[in-house]
C-alpha cells in the first residue's frame, strides 16, 4: 500500500482545504477586496500548497527510498524526487 493510499484522509482534507481558500481567494477578487486582505489570502494558498507538497514528498521519501529494499528502485525513486524538486523550485 503506498503512502498516498495510507495518508488519503489526510491529504484530501488538505486539497479540500486548498479548495476552500481558491475559492475565497475568487470570491475576494470578484468583490474587489482590499489588495492586502487578497495578498494575505494568496499567501495562505501558498503556504498550503507547500506543507502539501511536504507531506507526500516525506511519505514518498520513507516508503520509496528508506524503506524500499531494492537499490535499483532506490536509485529510480531518486531520480524521480530530484527531477520534482527541480521543477518545483523553478
Amino acid at each position: 500500500m503506498t503512502h498516498t493510499v495510507k495518508d488519503k484522509a489526510k491529504l484530501l482534507a488538505r486539497v479540500r482545504r486548498l479548495k476552500g481558500q481558491a475559492a475565497a481567494l475568487e470570491k475576494q477578487l470578484d468583490s474587489g477586496d482590499d489588495c492586502a486582505a487578497i495578498l494575505q489570502q494568496i499567501a495562505a494558498i501558498r503556504g498550503a500548497v507547500n506543507g502539501l507538497m511536504a507531506a507526500v514528498m516525506e511519505g514518498h521519501l520513507v516508503d520509496h527510498l528508506v524503506m524500499e529494499p531494492d537499490e535499483d528502485k532506490r536509485r529510480q525513486e531518486l531520480e524521480v524526487v530530484l527531477q520534482v524538486v527541480k521543477s518545483y523550485l523553478k
